[in-house]
């Protein structure tokens, strides 16, 4: 069975890379059945007009990564079970291996050095990694403890009075054993639904979102109701005649510089957000990961309710460093309290290290002088990005004043797989909008992380897809 997949000579990406990316677009889009069997090295060599040298190491990437098996004496099918597929049913939800989630965006597994222009992470150029490094050694002299001993399960106290100094600039009222930190967001989410929800819950999510947090819920067993996410926040008009026939145990959103649209929610919605709140009954959990790339403060749904309703998320990771994964969760004494004794359950305690590490570079100033830095880079690069997207024809969905993301598409384009498998080819990897959906209906977005949209690769991508037909 011949792969459906374009090289391009003159792009620069080596052949190698861009047959190993076209062919497990070409798995992953179902076009191939698993036990398929592919063409020999020859054959394939042949159809493509290429050399066999870069067909060997191609192959022989997709069977390590577990794309094809390799049949001695027989050739090379297409995996029964490809990366991602489910050892229950045999189906497979592309975003569980595929994101940032937990098979993971491409920007963990895609092969190869391509542009990974749809990830989550801050170029690791742009990362402050000497000053972690000097963290780092300062507390390995001064606290060799926290090498090899469980964090508190509230957490480092210096690093909560740290956070609560923080929230504390955002208008938010909280003391420090109001505070605990978490493995990152992901953990956070997972201590509140394993606290809030049961099986069979309904909660409304936004759509589109946090492909990540769609997939811990569906683990949770819960209904997802999607809410569209306007430039100004949730659809409350949306939500209204869905409160009519649903009553929601929770509400996740991400207020500030939302992912994936890089919007911010208005403060008329937060306003009326938080009455629906009150009237229905149903908790927000306020997802609010990217507050430091904000220059100048908008009241946090928080802020507006100081925790009656709403529980508070935020963390370090998406800034400071992924690899420390520091997270919190501000709340009720009563519910730190419970979650507290879910985290001894689960994790007996976080990474004692990391809470130090952290701490350290808060006290030193080192995270503070970084993160002007950052956010004068991002702000240049969401600039940048979103002209050569509208001088190339795309469409932006809103054009944000901070963060990382870009909501964009192409006009004609209906739906962004082609997207995806125009970039294949290119060295660069997109996820389409359907990962960022509840119920992974097809959209023709995709989400870009500014930080690469000067990439060359990404240019020539961008020129590329706005010609599709």
């Amino acid at each position: 069975m011949r792969p459906q997949i374009q090289l391009d000579r003159e792009s620069g990406v080596p052949l190698t890379e861009q047959i190993v990316a076209g062919v497990t677009t070409w798995i992953r889009s179902r076009a191939a059945h698993p036990g398929s069997k592919l063409p020999s090295i020859r054959q394939f060599a042949a159809d493509y007009g290429v050399s066999r040298f870069p067909v060997i190491e191609a192959y022989d990437r997709l069977v390590s990564l577990g794309y094809v098996d390799s049949r001695h004496g027989s050739g090379f099918y297409v995996a029964g079970r490809p990366p991602g597929a489910s050892q229950c049913d045999g189906t497979s939800d592309p975003r569980r291996a595929e994101d940032e989630s937990g098979h993971l965006l491409q920007q963990f597994n895609h092969p190869g050095e391509t542009l990974k222009l749809g990830s989550g992470f801050i170029p690791e150029a742009w990362r402050d990694t000497e000053s972690i490094a000097q963290a780092i050694r300062h507390v390995s002299r001064t606290d060799p403890a926290s090498m090899v001993d469980y964090a508190t399960p509230l957490g480092n106290l210096s690093l909560r009075e740290h956070l609560q100094a923080r929230i504390a600039q955002l208008g938010i009222r909280a003391d420090t054993s109001q505070i605990v930190i978490t493995n990152g967001a992901s953990q956070a989410f997972d201590l509140l639904m394993r606290y809030m929800l049961k099986a069979g819950d309904t909660i409304f999510v936004e759509d589109p979102g946090y492909y990540n947090l769609y997939g811990l819920l569906k683990l949770h067993g819960v209904r997802l109701v999607g809410i569209p996410r306007t430039r100004s926040g949730p659809d409350l008009d949306v939500m209204q005649s869905q409160l009519k026939l649903h009553r929601p145990k929770l509400l996740f959103i991400n207020t500030v510089f939302h992912n994936p649209t890089g919007t911010t929610v208005a403060p008329p919605v937060a306003f009326r957000l938080l009455q629906l709140a009150r009237e229905h009954g149903f908790t927000i959990i306020e997802d609010d990961v990217y507050a430091d790339f904000q220059t100048d403060i908008t009241d946090r749904l928080a802020t507006l309710d100081q925790l009656e309703h709403v529980i508070y998320v935020g963390g370090l990771s998406k800034t400071l460093s992924s690899a420390l994964r520091i997270g919190c969760v501000v709340a009720s004494h009563a519910i730190v309290k419970d979650l507290v004794d879910i985290k001894m359950l689960t994790s007996i305690g976080g990474s004692l290290f990391a809470e130090a590490v952290t701490a350290s570079l808060l006290e030193r100033g080192a995270y503070r002088k970084y993160l002007e830095r950052l956010r004068r880079r991002m702000r240049d690069a969401l600039g940048s990005t979103i002209q050569t997207l509208e001088d190339a024809g795309w469409e932006v969905f809103e054009k944000p004043v901070g963060g990382k993301f870009l909501w964009a598409r192409v006009p004609h384009v209906d739906n962004a797989e082609r997207l995806v498998e125009c970039g294949a080819p290119l060295g660069v990897t997109v996820a389409p909008g359907s990962y960022f959906r509840p119920g992974m209906e097809p959209s023709p977005w995709i989400r870009i992380h500014a930080a690469f949209g000067n990439d060359p690769r990404a240019q020539a991508f961008f020129k590329a897809a706005a010609q599709l037909r």
